[in-house]
């Protein structure tokens, strides 16, 4: 077990983010990990595959890979996952799934492929013990996971269970969340994460939604880690030591840092819809982080900066924008998200240009000192908010072509328009 390759899968534009965040998590070294397009592969121990699944923010889930070989029909599936020592990752009495992805296979049936595989782990079962695990597709206790090339099988165990973006506080959402993992990817592409002069910045959400990017921004904060309020399919499983287990859990609790109770809060977040707001905080107290986040109500053409910035610190806005249909949530020049659009159908309204346009007017007037980071699948947002980005990171928020924006938002000297340089005064 302390020789295992594990693969984690990850959003395509989060490669080199994840590899970086194994690393520190596992403390490995460079020469242990291998990048691959939407996952990291590692050199690493069964010890290393917990810590993962409790810290990686970044990482969809943490696979274990059993096997790799050629093949030209199903019956080498069969044969190849018959050899694999199925007996030492579960027994019998845990249900199973078998999942399979394919890049170019020239197999005419995924469905079938599968029943193949499946077949061939029950039958290894039978063999050996004289019983065979049940199949469970909706909630098995572990999951298998086969991906076939145009000649080669992997074979995979997943000891995450659920996919690591459900952290186990997010109860309350709205349409289109987006996912923890993404939101974190965000926080880590925008630079937020390493903070300014040993200080992180204050960061705002304007269109938080049910306050993914919020919540997930406290937790890093606080350090607390993302897998901390969930269980994994590695408890169920042959190698699993509870002591183990119990000593990695108590590591992680002992270093999370809650700020004093009267500190005000160092992250915000607004949402047009106040049943959004409410979602949001429910969610970031289920955190445990409700503490260290301002909510409110409010347009996000309308609202003023939650706090003033210092000179040189300067404050973060990250926000994924709602766009088409979705731009209602977000409030178009006071009508959207107060009923309907009173025959608002132009094309401004439905691709978010008038939207975009007036919001970017409102940052440039309100927000000089902020850096602003939108994530978006319109690649030319830009020029529909008139605005020069100063970078831009590709990323996929699952099969959208996405780009995380930046913009600086500087008008002039800023020595007039700081005053108190207090966190947690808010102007309105």
């Amino acid at each position: 077990m302390n020789q295992l390759h594990l693969f984690l899968p990850c959003a395509a534009g989060v490669e080199d983010f994840l590899a970086e965040e194994a690393l520190r998590i596992t403390g490995l070294s460079a020469d242990k990990l291998y990048k691959h397009r939407a996952g990291v592969q590692l050199q690493a121990s069964w010890r290393d595959a917990l810590l993962l699944n409790l810290h990686s923010r970044l990482a969809q889930r943490v696979l274990v890979q059993l096997s790799e070989t050629f093949y030209r029909s199903e019956q080498d599936l069969y044969r190849a996952a018959s050899e694999v020592a199925w007996e030492l990752w579960f027994t019998p009495r845990q249900s199973i799934k078998v999942e399979i992805t394919s890049q170019h296979s020239p197999l005419t049936s995924l469905n079938f492929a599968a029943l193949k595989i499946k077949d061939a782990v029950c039958d290894r079962f039978r063999e050996k013990t004289g019983v065979r695990p049940d199949v469970n597709t909706q909630w098995p206790d572990v999951r298998l996971y086969a991906h076939l090339t145009t000649d080669r099988l992997t074979l995979y165990i997943d000891t995450s269970g659920e996919p690591l973006f459900k952290r186990g506080w997010r109860e309350d959402k709205g349409e289109a969340p987006l996912k923890e993992t993404l939101a974190a990817a965000m926080l880590v592409a925008s630079g937020w994460t390493d903070g300014v002069n040993g200080e992180l910045q204050p960061l705002y959400d304007p269109c938080c939604g049910s306050g993914t990017i919020a919540i997930e921004a406290a937790q890093i904060a606080c350090h607390i880690a993302a897998g901390s309020r969930r269980r994994f399919a590695f408890e169920k499983m042959v190698p699993f030591a509870p002591h183990v287990w119990s000593a990695i859990k108590k590591e992680a609790a002992d270093a999370e840092c809650l700020p004093p109770p009267d500190m005000p809060p160092l992250i915000y977040g607004s949402d047009v819809s106040h049943r959004m707001v409410d979602f949001a905080q429910r969610n970031a107290e289920r955190a445990g982080v409700a503490s260290v986040i301002e909510f409110r109500g409010g347009d996000a053409l309308q609202r003023m900066p939650p706090v003033h910035v210092e000179v040189g610190i300067g404050g973060v806005m990250l926000l994924n924008p709602p766009y088409g249909e979705r731009i209602e949530v977000a409030g178009v020049a006071g009508v959207a998200g107060r009923g309907p659009r009173a025959g608002r159908e132009d094309a401004q309204v439905q691709d978010g240009g008038d939207f975009f346009t007036q919001l970017a007017s409102h940052w440039k007037k309100n927000y000089s000192g902020w850096t602003a980071w939108m994530l978006t699948p319109d690649l030319k947002l830009p020029g529909k908010m008139r605005l020069k980005e100063s970078r831009r990171v590709p990323m996929w928020n699952g099969p959208l072509e996405c780009r995380l924006f930046r913009f600086d938002l500087v008008a002039g000297s800023m020595k007039n328009k700081l005053g108190s340089n207090k966190l947690g005064s808010d102007p309105n």
